[in-house]
């Protein structure tokens, strides 16, 4: 469902990668894997539609991204660094404000607070983000995984900043998303070692 075809990465004047070739179907898992510099990042925001190869392709059910955004906008979840989350808004706001772009009108204040139950955020919950903790902000954006998640999930270091019990929630949200047909690419200086999944590798050199 997912295609990367012959993609090149260029920053200012250096090429991080060419020639890379990605395919993702249901019930896959790809870790991409390197060091510092090697354009982890770089890859996953033009799998994500946010960045352009300096040649290749990304499709999505056979056709091109740039051609189909708002179909793929609506399958895909992108996690980066930051999160996205807005400073002012205290983590319930952002997770409604994030489900009413995403047109889910489904997801009200009970489902909000059921998930970030889950994430071990509910006393949080009315609190602004910007006096949360890095690992509480992560958890807060992570917790976008638990309400009406799309197929395609795209994270970039999603075990940053988490504790032990927050990891292990991580991977086994993960364990149920692959498992039900969907799919993932993340980076993680982790193994991922998921029961009943194989992991893919794509390790990229600098």
């Amino acid at each position: 469902m997912l295609e990367a075809i012959d993609l090149t990465c260029v920053r200012g004047d250096r090429r991080l990668f060419r020639g890379l070739n990605v395919t993702l179907s249901p019930g896959d898992l790809l870790q991409v894997e390197g060091e510092n510099g090697a354009g982890k990042t770089s890859l996953l925001r033009i799998l994500a539609g946010l960045g352009l190869p300096a040649t290749g392709e990304v499709r999505w059910m056979g056709q091109p991204i740039a051609r189909e955004r708002d179909a793929y906008g609506r399958a895909l979840l992108y996690l980066g660094h930051l999160g996205a989350l807005k400073d002012e808004l205290t983590a319930e706001e952002n997770l409604l404000s994030d489900a009413r772009t995403a047109g889910l009108p489904g997801i009200g204040s009970a489902q909000v607070f059921e998930a970030l139950d889950r994430m071990g955020l509910r006393r949080i919950a009315g609190l602004p983000v910007r006096v949360l903790s890095a690992g509480q902000r992560r958890r807060t954006a992570l917790t976008r995984l638990l309400l009406a998640p799309p197929p395609l999930w795209i994270l970039d270091e999603p075990f940053n900043a988490l504790d032990a019990e927050a990891v292990a929630l991580l991977r086994r949200t993960l364990q149920d998303h692959v498992s039900g047909g969907g799919m993932a690419v993340l980076t993680s200086h982790q193994p991922l070692a998921l029961e009943g999944i194989a992991v893919r590798s794509l390790k990229l050199a600098p």
